[in-house]
């Protein structure tokens, strides 16, 4: 091993080509990729994967991976894994020699970890710094990394040598315990190479959905399948899958674990830059942690009385065009301007006036409410719309919405307690919890009712399509 005093720091191999080498320059550049990023889901950041292509082409996707970093989070180290693109060696290398040197100023490493590795699975890593000189799968990761934490983190920067799933298998293995609440993990990788846009369109989709399922083999199937369908210039259709697949032996056998679709890309999309007949597919996906229902967000009875002011008052604006806008979304508690789902119900003397929702998390709940209270009381297509002289009559009613969670088995589902969320291709059903409790249906019927009625697939629809459950906290003007 190499002595400890000794520090040999890393300084930057590509700077002034794949991303800018003036720190200024460069800080301009991330102010507008963070800009144009995709919004912050909701849920605890265990893990992101992130293209490593020159901004130009990438740098939207990678800043919509690490945007869905809390701005206050606190990691004690970030893991750095990126498959090598110029050295084939068995196992993988952990830099210890000393620092990476940025344009921006110095990012630690926290060489103690890269030193117990090499010392504990000599057989799995080794010091030597050479495959990670000219390496820039890392290098172009740490300006993101630094302007979302700035540098409240030591790194652990690891290029995987090998080819082989079974000794990825094992890296994983000494890696996940430290895949946890004080540390993050990055991993580099972009994704096709080189086919034309609509089939590398078609093929990262393929991947992607591999890697959403949280399954190893599932991606090695994917990978294997793709590279069998002759796909003109397919070279690759994931350049770091040895990364990616270590990230999955970690993650795939614990159900705590989610992973997220965050923006896909490809350089096809780069502006007056990209051509379409070669491109290279990017994914921003990010790893999460669960919430359990039990931990998520409680409103208290005012913010309650908040939501359901301002959900009547964005309806009554509908009637009144030279009404004041209402109050910014920042002034209001942080509870309130949580991202998460939301439905706004409306009746009249107990006879539903319109239902609308919205089931992403990418929003604030007050903006969400806002909305669709008015979609509710006019866009609602099965009824006419609200109009001002009921405005006072009416009953308005809030379901604020839990992440969703696919499930396996219907038995999962608790009548009463959780939502239904059925989607099969382009085809999607909602029924919010309460459905169940006021039409006293059976499990098999409320799935039936769901499949057949709002996503138009049929009765026993629902038995080859997606489900997913969520639970809703119910807020009521009349209780």
């Amino acid at each position: 091993m190499r002595g400890k005093d000794i520090k040999i720091n890393r300084h930057p191999a590509v700077a002034g080509q794949f991303y800018p080498a003036h720190p200024d320059v460069l800080q301009r550049e991330l102010e507008s990729l963070f800009g144009m990023a995709a919004p912050k889901r909701q849920g605890k950041v265990r893990a992101v994967i992130s293209p490593h292509a020159g901004y130009i082409y990438s740098g939207t996707v990678a800043a919509s991976a690490f945007n869905q970093l809390d701005d206050r989070a606190s990691y004690r180290r970030v893991f750095l894994i990126a498959s090598s693109h110029q050295a084939h060696f068995n196992g993988a290398s952990v830099y210890c020699d000393g620092d990476f040197i940025m344009p921006y100023g110095r990012e630690l490493v926290d060489t103690e970890i890269g030193e117990m590795l090499t010392e504990v699975y000599p057989e799995l890593f080794t010091d030597n710094p050479s495959p990670h000189l000219n390496e820039h799968s890392i290098e172009v990761q740490l300006p993101f990394l630094h302007y979302k934490l700035q540098n409240s983190y030591r790194i652990v920067p690891i290029v995987i040598g090998t080819n082989s799933p079974e000794i990825c298998r094992r890296l994983a293995s000494a890696l996940k315990p430290y895949l946890n609440k004080d540390n993050l993990f990055v991993i580099s990788s972009d994704f096709s190479h080189y086919p034309a846009y609509e089939a590398a369109k078609s093929v990262d989709s393929a991947t992607g959905q591999a890697i959403i399922s949280n399954s190893a083999q599932n991606l090695l199937s994917a990978l294997d399948i793709n590279a069998h369908k002759h796909i003109p210039q397919l070279v690759t259709s994931l350049c770091g899958w040895t990364s990616v697949l270590t990230l999955l032996y970690m993650t795939e056998n614990e159900p705590a674990f989610c992973y997220n679709e965050i923006c896909y890309k490809n350089s096809g999309d780069a502006k007056e830059e990209g051509s379409r007949n070669q491109v290279v597919g990017y994914w921003a996906i990010s790893v999460t942690e669960k919430q359990k229902e039990t931990e998520r967000f409680t409103l208290s009875d005012a913010e309650k009385q908040v939501l359901l002011k301002e959900a009547r008052d964005s309806i009554g604006r509908l009637f009144r065009k030279a009404d004041t806008p209402p109050a910014a979304i920042e002034s209001y508690p942080q509870t309130l301007r949580t991202r998460c789902g939301a439905f706004v119900s409306i009746h009249n003397q107990g006879e539903l006036r319109g239902c609308y929702g919205h089931m992403e998390e990418d929003k604030p709940l007050l903006q969400n409410v806002r909305e669709m209270a008015q979609w509710a009381a006019a866009r609602d297509s099965r009824f006419r719309p609200v109009t001002p002289e009921e405005l006072n009559e009416v009953d308005i009613e809030i379901s604020v919405l839990s992440p969703l969670r696919k499930i396996r088995n219907i038995t999962e589902i608790e009548m009463g307690v959780h939502g239904i969320f059925i989607r099969k291709g382009m085809n999607r059903g909602v029924f919010l919890p309460q459905v169940a409790t006021e039409t006293g249906w059976s499990k098999e019927s409320f799935l039936g009712h769901c499949a057949r009625d709002k996503a138009g697939i049929g009765w026993n629809g629902w038995k080859e399509a997606e489900i997913s459950v969520f639970t809703a906290t119910i807020i009521r003007e009349k209780e």
